[in-house]
């Protein structure tokens, strides 16, 4: 899980750059639109993918029944 929380960022900035690669469909117009809600919804997404591992690395570590903790 760390080592996800650690890539988190360099597939934001790859997600966020996507954009400058796509063409327009039949236009010589950019697709501001389109481009909007796809920032958007990546931004959102990270958001939700920093809080779930967030959540995940700052809970206890588990314990078996012989008191060891379990390794991640």
């Amino acid at each position: 899980m760390a080592d996800a929380a650690r890539l988190l960022p360099l597939l934001g900035v790859f997600l966020v750059f996507l954009p400058i690669l796509w063409r327009p469909a039949q236009s010589s117009e950019a697709d501001t639109a389109g481009g909007g809600v796809y920032l958007f919804t990546v931004w959102l997404v990270l958001i939700a993918a920093a809080l779930f591992l967030s959540r995940l690395l700052s809970a206890p570590p588990s314990q078996d029944a012989s008191g060891d903790e379990e390794p991640r």
